[in-house]
């Protein structure tokens, strides 16, 4: 009996077997789709939709970027041992190609896009990588920057990614140091965990909320109002300072502020720089984390 791609595609969905392994459960049973269902069974084969339901926490944050574009994108594992896998990183780094080319508008749509190196869309690489590797995967997020000068720094593997976007002028594109800026920048993200790019852009929520919890700091330890205003002010010039990436003291530089290594940098080369937006994921950061017992799981595999 022969069978189609629709065949195919169907048993897929029914089992989350890969495509190849599909089309040879098909081939096997003559395109009996029970037959093959039962066939992908016997061979262990149908066990994604099992493994769909298992916390995935760890992996890895991958980010790259070309002359129109940067992305920078989370894919979570089960273990971290698996971030460690060529495989694993391969995937990470064809799905950040097929953001760059498709610029789909979230996960759902990158899933129909074709997955750059492959004849599969990302949803059916993404099942064949659950049944090659053995644990669940999940594409939990990914961010775009289009225009300008995009730089992407990946911390420790990919437990930390960092994709800046500045504004460059003509004269100074294509400089080796303008590289080197935005990765020095964009470690500078990775370690110090900024919040905002400047202080303009921190909600008014939240500003008003640390000077209610500043001035009643200043009260308690017995200062007039006055005072305590003024205590207030310093205070939050150091909020900024700690959490709005141009107030920051650079990192690498000699007691300057991010602010003024950018200005230093553009004054040598003769040119215009401005960072316009950052983006720092990090692995799993909101996620509820896999716990396991090792033993515990061995002892029960063998009841």
């Amino acid at each position: 009996m022969a069978f189609t791609a629709a065949d195919v595609k169907a048993l897929r969905e029914s089992t989350g077997a890969g495509m190849m392994d599909c089309k040879k459960a098909l081939a096997s049973s003559d395109g009996d789709m029970e037959k093959a269902m039962e066939f992908l069974r016997e061979k262990g084969l149908a066990a994604a939709a099992k493994k769909a339901g298992r916390i995935a926490a760890e992996g890895m944050v991958y980010g790259t970027a070309n002359a129109d574009a940067g992305v920078v994108v989370e894919i979570n594992s089960e273990t971290d041992f698996v971030a460690k896998n060529a495989d694993f990183q391969k995937f990470a780094a064809d799905v950040a190609e097929t953001i760059l080319a498709n610029k789909p508008a979230d996960v759902e749509a990158l899933s129909a896009c074709k997955c750059a190196g492959t004849d599969m869309t990302v949803a059916e690489a993404l099942q064949d990588k659950i049944l090659t590797i053995g644990e669940n995967i999940k594409i939990r997020r990914f961010a775009v920057c289009e225009g300008g000068v995009n730089v992407t720094y990946m911390h420790m593997g990919g437990k930390i990614g960092v994709l800046l976007n500045m504004e460059v002028s003509d004269n100074i594109k294509g400089n080796d140091a303008i590289t080197a800026l935005g990765r020095g920048v964009a470690m500078q993200i990775a370690a110090m965990s900024p919040s905002w790019l400047t202080s303009s852009e921190v909600p008014e929520d939240v500003l008003a909320k640390e000077k209610e919890i500043l001035t009643a700091q200043a009260m308690n330890e017995g200062k007039p109002q006055a005072v305590a205003e003024k205590m207030v002010m310093g205070r939050i010039k150091k909020f900024y300072a700690e959490n709005c990436l141009l107030e920051q003291e650079y990192v690498q530089g000699d007691k300057i502020s991010v602010a003024q290594h950018v200005a230093n940098v553009a004054k040598e080369l003769g040119g215009e720089i401005k960072l316009v937006k950052f983006i720092r994921f990090e692995k799993g950061e909101g996620l509820e984390k896999r716990e396991d017992n090792f033993a515990e799981e061995v002892a029960s595999m063998m009841k």
